[in-house]
């Protein structure tokens, strides 16, 4: 199997030394995605729907680049600053799975990048 870098411009350009996805075989590993919108390159800081948002608008654009949507996700995992969002981001990211959503954790972390307060990678396949 052949190991394939994915990268769009519809997502935001990575912010240190790794890919948005990798693709080995059937298998797309999305990096961890913060809420850059990627036409202006700005944070979304708005309000944390907005935020998640974002988020899971940036790793659509990236499912998309691989084949792939949100039907394809077996697996996430979301880093979130403070667990009283936990309500907040859980409601917007439900809005993206309508039928049958994929494994997932939440964890609170010390920090994220850039100082954001959510941060989702997830695991998909073919």
């Amino acid at each position: 199997m052949e190991r394939r870098i994915i990268y769009t411009p519809n997502a935001p350009k990575p912010i240190g030394p790794y890919s948005q996805a990798v693709q080995y075989g059937d298998l797309l590993y999305i990096s961890g995605q913060i809420p850059i919108n990627p036409a202006t390159g700005d944070l979304v800081k708005e309000s944390l729907e907005l935020e998640t948002r974002q988020v899971m608008e940036n790793l659509k654009a990236i499912l998309k680049e691989a084949g792939m949507d949100f039907n394809n996700v077996l697996k996430t995992t979301i880093f979130l600053m403070d667990m009283a969002n936990f309500p907040v981001v859980n409601a917007e990211y439900a809005l993206y799975f309508e039928k049958d959503p994929p494994a997932r954790e939440t964890v609170q972390v010390a920090g994220l990048p850039l100082k954001v307060n959510v941060e989702i990678s997830m695991i998909a396949g073919k």
